[in-house]
């Protein structure tokens, strides 16, 4: 008898164990929210979409905006649906969080306007007077003899990306011939200081050794970063001193998008 009931109540907490996951699973699905934005479906939760009061997307979770929906049921929102991405990305993070290189800053304020978010209204325009400002300060990178300045090389830009990556490119290339010499080379914000310098037949070369090895030529490194900034879709203005006849022999690059 004891065992009969002992089966019975395991069977009840078993029925009601059930009953409570399928709730717990239904209130799941119901918090999951299927978005068509310009034929880009975006799958989220109630709680990112409706995280800024008396915003567009709150206002259509909560009925207070009607919105009309798509063959299949879900919200149908007539508006860039790339560019949702990164509205959505806001809404999960709190923060801008945009890929490099992007360049529809007044694209992405127009949905944050639409999307009735403030927050992100202000945070694009923050972005793009930032940019806008950097655009007008040309930056610049000096490859340098520690001990004589006027010999070396000057590469001015007004995309201070830019600068970092031909910067990078050039301490690399020096770190992998030093073997073992970093003393030979110093690195500050905007300057690159080689030890040593030497002029040969064949131009000015970087001398990181006491046995006279090198890095590489100045022609080299010209050649390099005009390479690198055609590939990232700067042109070559014009050397700065012009008096020198030719690029190759000129002491300085200006580059520009």
């Amino acid at each position: 008898m004891e065992r009969k009931i002992n089966r019975r109540e395991k069977e009840c907490e078993e029925k009601h164990s059930n009953s409570e996951g399928s709730e717990q699973d239904k209130d799941y699905k119901t918090s999951l929210i299927t978005l068509n934005v310009g034929g880009y479906l975006y799958i989220t939760q109630k709680q990112t979409l409706t995280k800024y009061p008396d915003s567009f997307l709150e206002g259509i979770i909560n009925g207070k905006i009607m919105c009309p929906f798509d063959a299949d049921g879900h919200y149908f929102i007539d508006r860039d649906g790339l560019l949702f991405r990164h509205i959505l990305n806001f809404l999960r993070n709190g923060e801008l969080l945009l890929p490099e290189g992007f360049r529809e800053n007044q694209l992405l304020a127009q949905e944050a306007e639409f999307f009735q978010l403030k927050a992100l209204s202000d945070a694009v325009k923050s972005r793009w007077e930032k940019e806008q400002l950097a655009s007008r300060e040309t930056t610049f990178l000096e490859i340098t003899d520690s001990h004589d300045r006027s010999q070396g090389l000057r590469i001015f830009c007004n995309a201070p990306d830019f600068i970092a990556k031909i910067k990078s490119r050039i301490v690399l290339v020096s770190k992998s011939r030093l073997d073992g010499f970093p003393e030979e080379f110093s690195v500050s914000s905007n300057i690159i200081q080689f030890k040593y310098f030497i002029k040969s037949e064949n131009g000015t070369r970087l001398v990181l050794k006491e046995d006279n090895t090198f890095v590489c030529t100045l022609e080299t490194l010209k050649f390099e970063a005009i390479m690198m900034a055609l590939k990232c879709g700067f042109r070559l203005l014009t050397s700065l001193d012009c008096s020198k006849g030719s690029i190759v022999h000129s002491d300085a690059l200006h580059f520009i998008k």
